[in-house]
């Protein structure tokens, strides 16, 4: 059976990163029929953060990206926090260094910092100096009260070769590998030793993850071989980048996936956006949902290119994605992105909230988008060109009597006043609306302000 997961750390707000993630783990589990399992990795006890995991789940949720097994829906394979792990860890450690694939490490802390800070000075690499590698079992029965943490022991002078699925065979000097710490003093494990212990214990059969850890890679494929455990298939993908090529890190609001929300997009709008990134749709299609996306996704069709995060693309389709709700839909949600602003809960419970959002859905990119459609204040004076504008309309329009007030005869009356005064559309729009753009402005003169009331504003407006 295929088994994936994400293993987020709650040690802040939920990353979009994570997200990207998820969904292609999410995607391949139900493609297969197989689980897809949510861990929880809160070993980093320092940069815990208290309601970070409930966010986590709340963001899962959000995305309808369910999981089968997590700390909160319990499966077969926990524990699911690290933490509740740790017998486990230790177990599995003490195990390698009988195996030999590991060793006893007794350096202290002001050793490791007066070695890096030579190396540092001497211009080398920070890598651990194997002062314990080779300790006699005498001197291991001396150190052995005191503190210690346990070490991989990384081959000396060989070639490691991993395969990635989507790279192929790549190879490290294992000379450039350091000795890295498996099991911490605390008897918390390192990510090396808990994700290898984990995925093995829990049978994932894909690790489907970011290209960030391909330089421990090679680390973890040891572990597998040296507990002679099957090695599942990896998928390194490419790391989220901004238009200029940056990654999309916590230091920027748009990593936070309550950002999204916030903004007013849909979480159907940013899956499709995340699918389309490294990977395509077989048929080209750049709007597909999250159904389709399982359907047609394929782990080995993810591309190794650097994904670029562009905003203006999502806004773009997630104006697309407004205008394929139904009106029931979007209404709902509206409602519950305003559910605090009082003015637009004005505006809904109006005579024309309905029709406002009817007449707003088609020039949406984004909820928030709404209240600045409905109700924004003009956005500039007018001009002394602006006002004779206002009385040309005035004096035409006034023509129309209250019968003759609809659609085709106002388009008509317009495009006359376009083609014989050579007044510009967008100057037409903004004189009678008061703005530079905002809802259709044929339908809003008909059906929400009237005849008297577009007449009203266009006199005061001459004068």
């Amino acid at each position: 059976m295929v088994r994936t997961r994400i293993a987020p750390s709650p040690t802040g707000f939920p990353h979009i990163g994570t997200i990207y993630q998820a969904l292609f783990n999410f995607a391949w589990a139900r493609k297969n029929s197989g689980n897809f399992i949510v861990r929880i990795e809160d070993t980093d006890r320092e940069r815990l953060v208290e309601g970070a995991e409930k966010k986590i789940f709340e963001a899962l949720d959000w995305f309808s990206l369910r999981e089968d097994e997590s700390p909160r829906r319990r499966g077969g394979y926990g524990p699911y926090r690290q933490s509740e792990r740790l017998k486990i860890y230790s177990k599995y450690a003490e195990q390698l260094v009988e195996k030999g694939g590991a060793y006893y490490c007794f350096c202290s802390k002001k050793r490791l910092e007066e070695l890096h800070k030579e190396q540092i000075k001497e211009k080398k690499s920070t890598m651990y100096d194997k002062h314990c590698r080779n300790l006699s079992e005498e001197e291991l029965a001396q150190k052995k009260g005191g503190p210690y943490v346990i070490r991989l022991k990384v081959p000396e002078s060989e070639t490691i070769s991993v395969k990635d699925e989507i790279r192929g065979i790549i190879n490290f000097d294992s000379s450039l590998i350091e000795d890295s710490v498996l099991l911490k003093s605390d008897r918390y494990p390192t990510y090396h030793l808990g994700v290898v212990v984990d995925d093995y214990s829990m049978k994932i059969t894909h690790v489907v993850r970011g290209e960030e850890w391909l330089s421990s890679f090679p680390k973890h494929i040891l572990l597998y071989k040296y507990f002679e455990w099957p090695i599942p298939l990896f998928y390194h993908t490419p790391i989220l980048r901004n238009p200029d090529k940056s990654k999309v890190s916590k230091r920027q609001g748009h990593a936070n996936v309550d950002w999204y929300k916030d903004e007013g997009f849909l979480p159907e709008a940013i899956l499709n956006f995340l699918g389309l990134l490294g990977w395509t749709h077989p048929d080209g299609l750049e709007e597909f949902s999250l159904y389709d996306f399982i359907d047609k996704f394929n782990l080995n069709n993810i591309r190794n290119v650097a994904p670029v995060f562009d905003i203006t693309k999502l806004e773009w389709l997630n104006g697309v994605w407004i205008r394929k709700y139904s009106f029931e839909k979007l209404k709902e949600a509206l409602e519950k992105f305003y559910k605090d602003d009082s003015s637009v809960k004005e505006i809904f419970e109006s005579k024309h909230g309905d029709l406002l959002i009817r007449l707003a859905q088609s020039r949406m990119r984004k909820l928030s988008d709404f209240k600045d459609l409905a109700i924004k204040s003009p956005s500039k004076e007018l001009s002394a060109k602006d006002k004779e504008i206002a009385l040309k309309l005035f004096n035409k329009l006034s023509k129309l009597e209250v019968k003759q007030w609809n659609e085709e005869k106002i388009l008509q009356t317009l495009r006359d006043i376009k083609n014989n005064e050579g007044i510009s559309m967008k100057d037409i729009y903004f004189v009678i609306t008061g703005r530079e753009q905002g809802l259709p402005l044929i339908e809003t003169m008909v059906r929400i302000e009237g005849r008297e009331n577009i007449l009203k504003k266009l006199q005061e407006r001459s004068s």
